[in-house]
């Protein structure tokens, strides 16, 4: 690979093969990104749901104990 390349000059090797790359492996690379970046997303409303959830458990379950104390 390396005597196939010597050859070739700077822009073959630094800009066509890694455009050709990209057009051919292009979809892939879209689709695990997109993977990645959604799962990532879910993971945050997933944290976010449950904080909330927390926050109003702990608010709800503090009002009910002092309501009962005034009683």
């Amino acid at each position: 690979m390396k005597e196939i390349l010597a050859g070739m000059p700077w822009w073959v090797k630094w800009i066509a093969i890694p455009v050709i790359a990209l057009v051919v492996f292009g979809s892939v690379l879209w689709t695990l990104v997109s993977f990645v970046v959604g799962l990532l997303f879910k993971v945050l409303v997933f944290a976010a749901l449950v904080g909330g959830l927390i926050y109003l458990v702990r608010k709800f379950k503090d009002s009910s104990a002092s309501s009962r104390s005034e009683w």
